[in-house]
């Protein structure tokens, strides 16, 4: 059997097959007949849109001190309240979206990419696969939050460092999962076959491999999406995060817990944004996971 054959093969996961792309119409298809996929498409959409809107959408300077009216319950003029220094809670939320929106997304597509190529090396070297995994496994055995505090301590509070403490946490699950998937395709009939026409392992990893083991990793990209989010808000709540002076839901929850009694606003406004995001993230992962998985949409 020649290369170009193997190529157009329907298990090749190739582009040009008819059959693999009938494949891809399908989980898409069962991907916006999914409910829950969806709505949860759309509460992370809907803080996307309020991200990359945030100048046009806050109605105040998220920093902007108004010591006269500080911490104001809602009303028509402040529809989330002021804080202890008389700043507009409702643009600081607005603002603290583009923070943790943009830190999540860093995280989830680094660490994808990283992980990725980290598993098609460990899968495909077993002299590389004994060290690399060992060094994952390390990483792995110390809880995601310690150790994104230590990374935080060692590297300095900055929004740069939060994102590559926090690609460093989530990249060994996602080479983990890359790495157990390639080890299963690459024993395939037609990577056996491609092998046997004289193709590079390169060739083999980036042509035949990596298209049939995306599927778990972009729905891991969801959850890691998910998880950045959260543990961005912790690290800025303990004080180990971006600066205090930038708006960030966890500096924001960290700030308000001094006055909880008397302005509740100040942490429930950041804390609900949160909740929804993670929530939205992970009813689009469960979403994602359905439609891509052969076994639970009946293919």
């Amino acid at each position: 059997m020649s290369e170009k054959a193997i190529t157009a093969s329907p298990q090749s996961g190739t582009l040009g097959s008819a059959t693999g792309l009938r494949s891809r119409r399908h989980w898409i298809w069962t991907l916006f007949e999914n409910r829950t996929a969806v709505v949860g498409a759309v509460i992370v959409f809907v803080f996307f849109f309020v991200a990359l809107a945030a100048p046009l959408l806050a109605p105040r300077d998220p920093l902007g001190l108004d010591v006269l009216n500080k911490l104001r319950g809602p009303s028509a003029t402040h529809p989330m309240g002021t804080d202890q220094f008389g700043r507009d809670v409702l643009s600081r939320v607005i603002y603290g979206a583009r923070l943790s929106m943009g830190v999540g997304l860093s995280v989830g597509l680094v660490s994808v990419v990283v992980g990725l190529l980290l598993g098609l090396i460990a899968g495909f070297y077993n002299r590389v696969d004994a060290v690399l995994m060992r060094f994952m496994d390390a990483l792995m055995a110390f809880p995601s939050i310690i150790l994104a505090i230590v990374l935080m301590g060692i590297l300095g509070p900055s929004i740069s460092n939060v994102i590559l403490a926090l690609t460093i946490v989530y990249t060994p699950r996602i080479a983990r999962i890359a790495r157990a998937s390639v080890l299963v395709v690459r024993e395939d009939v037609y990577v056996e076959a491609a092998r046997s026409t004289g193709a590079s392992d390169w060739r083999l990893m980036l042509r035949h491999v990596l298209p049939n083991i995306l599927s778990p990793l972009i729905t891991q990209a969801s959850y890691t999406f998910a998880l950045a989010v959260l543990a961005e808000a912790a690290l800025s709540f303990v004080g180990v995060g971006p600066s205090p002076e930038i708006p960030s839901w966890g500096n924001m929850l960290s700030e308000g817990q001094l006055v909880v009694r008397q302005a509740a606003w100040i942490t429930i406004f950041p804390g609900l944004a949160i909740v929804l995001v993670v929530f939205g993230a992970n009813l689009f992962g469960d979403g994602l996971r359905d439609a891509l998985d052969p076994r639970l949409r009946g293919d």
